[in-house]
Parts: C-alpha cells; sequence; structure tokens
C-alpha cells in the first residue's frame, strides 16, 4: 500500500506563499454576552456564552427596536468586562457619550474608540489598517496572548456609496443600482477572513424592511444577500410596545419596548428560534428576561393548577409560583440554567433543521 501524504509537512509552505490562507480550525474561544441569558443560548447553546470573536455578527431590524441597545450598549459594555477593547463605527451620528456610560459602556479612549464614517469605503478602509497594524504586531503572538478587540459597526444601513453622494452633490437622486449590496458582500467576505485567526469580533447593525411576499412575511434584511451568507450570526428583531408596570401588572401606558428576537441564522445551535426581550425604559434589559418562557416552552417548567412549577433534576425539590412571579425568581431560574447545563439537555441542531 502506497504511504499516505504527510500533510503537516506542507502546512508552513502553503501558509507562507499563498497570501490570504490558512490551516487548521478557528473554533471560538471568546465569547461576548448579549446581557440575556436566553438570547445568548439560542445564538451559542450557552447562557453565558453570546457572540464569539473572530466572526461577523449581524442584528438587524426596524428603527428602536433594540439593535444600538444590545450592540453598542450590552455587548460593547460585556466585552470591555472580559478586557477587551472596543472600535464603535458610528453611521447614524447618535452614540453619545453619555447614552452609553448611562449603559454602562467605558468611554476612556484607552477602552473605546468612536470614529464617524459615512461610506462602506470608510468602514472598510478602517477595518484594513487596523486588521494591518494588528496583524503587525501581535501576528507572531500564540492566539491567546493576543489581545481581544472588537469592532461595532452601527448600521450598515445607513452607510452610503460614493454613487450616493454623488447623486446628492447633483440633485439628482437615481439610486445606486445595487452598488451598495455588492460592496457590503464584498466588505464581510474579505473580513472574515482578516479575522478568522485572531480574537477579533464584528459585530453590526442593519435595518430591515417589511416584505411585500404574502408567501414570505417576515421582514426583509436590507443590504442584500451578501452580509448575511457570510456571517456567523444573524438576528432579526421587531418591535412591541412593553405595558407593565415593575411588578409585572398590566398598565395602558407604554413603559418600554419587547424587542423579539428571531436567530435567522447560528453556527452552534439550533437556528429559528425566537426570545421576547423586555426593556423598560426606567430599568433598562433585565438579563432573565424571557428565560421563563423559554423554560416553559422546553417543558422544564409545567402548569400545575393556577400556578406554574419546576421540579430540581437533581434534588427533587419542587418550586411552584404564579406564572407573573416566575420572571423574578432568579434563584430559581439560575438554578435551572445549570441543570440545563450539568444534563447536557443542549440545542441539538439537526440535518432537518438546516433543511427547514
Amino acid at each position: 500500500m502506497t504511504k499516505p501524504l504527510d500533510l503537516t509537512k506542507y502546512r508552513s509552505s502553503l501558509t507562507k506563499s499563498i497570501a490570504g490562507i490558512s490551516s487548521g480550525f478557528n473554533d471560538p474561544k471568546f465569547w461576548i454576552s448579549t446581557g440575556n441569558y436566553t438570547l445568548n443560548y439560542l445564538l451559542s447553546g450557552d447562557f453565558q456564552q453570546g457572540i464569539p470573536l473572530g466572526k461577523f455578527t449581524v442584528f438587524a431590524g426596524e428603527s428602536g427596536s433594540g439593535k444600538s441597545y444590545i450592540c453598542s450598549g450590552n455587548i460593547t459594555k460585556n466585552a470591555q468586562k472580559m478586557g477587551a477593547q472596543v472600535v464603535l463605527l458610528d453611521s447614524e451620528n447618535a452614540l453619545d457619550e453619555q447614552w452609553l456610560i448611562d449603559l454602562g459602556v467605558d468611554t476612556d479612549p484607552q477602552r473605546l474608540m468612536r470614529i464617524g464614517v459615512s461610506k462602506v469605503d470608510d468602514v472598510a478602509k478602517t477595518l484594513s489598517e487596523f486588521l494591518k497594524q494588528y496583524k503587525d504586531t501581535y501576528g507572531g503572538y500564540d492566539y491567546m496572548d493576543q489581545p481581544p478587540l472588537l469592532f461595532v459597526i452601527d448600521s450598515l444601513g445607513m452607510l452610503t456609496t460614493p454613487t450616493d453622494e454623488d447623486q446628492f452633490a447633483k440633485g439628482d437622486m437615481k439610486g445606486d443600482m445595487g452598488r451598495k449590496a455588492k460592496q457590503l458582500g464584498a466588505l464581510v467576505r474579505n473580513t472574515v477572513n482578516l479575522i478568522a485567526n485572531h480574537p477579533v469580533g464584528i459585530v453590526a447593525t442593519n435595518h430591515t424592511y417589511a416584505s411585500q411576499d404574502m408567501f414570505d412575511p417576515d421582514d426583509k434584511i436590507s443590504g442584500g444577500n451578501g452580509p448575511i451568507f457570510a456571517s456567523s450570526i444573524v438576528v432579526a428583531m421587531r418591535k412591541l410596545k412593553l405595558k407593565e408596570d415593575e411588578n409585572g401588572g398590566k398598565v395602558t401606558d407604554v413603559t418600554g419596548i419587547r424587542a423579539v428576537c428571531k436567530v435567522v441564522k447560528t453556527r452552534y445551535s439550533k437556528p429559528f428560534e425566537s426570545v421576547e426581550i423586555k426593556i423598560p425604559y426606567s430599568t433598562g434589559m433585565d438579563p432573565y428576561s424571557g428565560l421563563f418562557e423559554f423554560f416553559e416552552k422546553l417543558g422544564l417548567i409545567t402548569k400545575d393548577g393556577n400556578r406554574h412549577k419546576y421540579v430540581s433534576k437533581t434534588t427533587g425539590e419542587e418550586f411552584k409560583e404564579y406564572k407573573k412571579n416566575w420572571p423574578r425568581r432568579y434563584e430559581v431560574l439560575d438554578l435551572i440554567m445549570k441543570e440545563l447545563d450539568d444534563n447536557s439537555l443542549k440545542v441539538q441542531v439537526t440535518d432537518a433543521d438546516l433543511e427547514e
């Protein structure tokens, strides 16, 4: 029998001689929480892990649906907590420093850099320059010794093209003939390869528009399919009104928003799952928001008369509570999360799920 090739001997020569290729796998080693346990789980299969570094993530939704709150607020804050530096690319001129501070973001220039951008080209040049300097400085370090870095693009939807600017200057707004969609696709395709071998992540917000297709009524993500195909995670968000007081009682006034997050694409858990996250104006998002409904859907919390109960998998202890009080039974929700992890009841991705 002919002796097989020693593939390892080719690895070094190939990666050195051909620019833009790499060998081996790039499974995420750093994860950043979204600030919500249920959303984390739907994205990654882990309650503590949200979006991965080394990948491109997109949160898309209508105006006011909570995209910036989660990405520029929660994800930025939690990235800083794990020691990552953050670069905010702001195309909407809406990320005020005081708003970020109120959300817990550290705006110290050594921890956070905000850069105003207007064109897709601006984002491409910024990312290219940053990543070139990053690789020149840290490319020879072991992966775990490279400093974690997160780029937040808020948003892709507001970026323009040179054609847009030229037409605006001439007062003749014909549209860019699909150039923006092509540029966004090229932007994502190029950057996913640049960050793959490094603890560098990119999370972007984008806009959606109402579907006109009666057979496919879900909102459509703007900017073409390029960013969707190349991204590792895509979340579609919708905005509903929250009319509850701080104790969960119904009121007539709008007290916040209900952000419905549907995981359109993920490579780390089961896709097409949704969570409704409550974000009161007065207190902000509760990280436990949506957990009760998620556990009820899994059959872990069941209805028992006029209350709902959970029976511990390890001790057999029974916990009963009225439905409106369950979202604040944090100690029991913590227990369920722990027992769900310990019993390996992770959401599994099947071939049937991928074919849907």
